[in-house]
């Protein structure tokens, strides 16, 4: 999992960026549409699935297809993203 780290928010709280296929499971893949509605529908899932940890849309050209998440270190944000695949 890559998790990059971004400028801070208004606030001055630390971010972090992920990139959605990082939020979605072999589950995930396998009851996705095989049509061109595929990636649409698994960034949908990601996205809904990462909102459980405070994630939401990072809308930037440079980092296309990014949860952005509030997060003071890596380590914890992945441990979190990874107790969220298992349930």
């Amino acid at each position: 999992m890559q998790i990059t780290r971004i400028k801070n928010d208004i606030n001055g709280n630390s971010r972090r960026v992920v990139h959605f296929i990082d939020l979605v499971t072999e589950q995930d893949r396998k009851d996705a549409p095989s049509d061109f509605s595929r990636i649409s529908h698994l960034y949908s899932v990601a996205l809904n699935r990462s909102r459980k940890i405070g994630g939401r849309k990072y809308h930037t050209k440079s980092f296309g297809g990014g949860i952005v998440f509030q997060a003071y270190s890596d380590n914890e944000l992945e441990r979190d993203i990874a107790k969220l695949l298992k349930s």
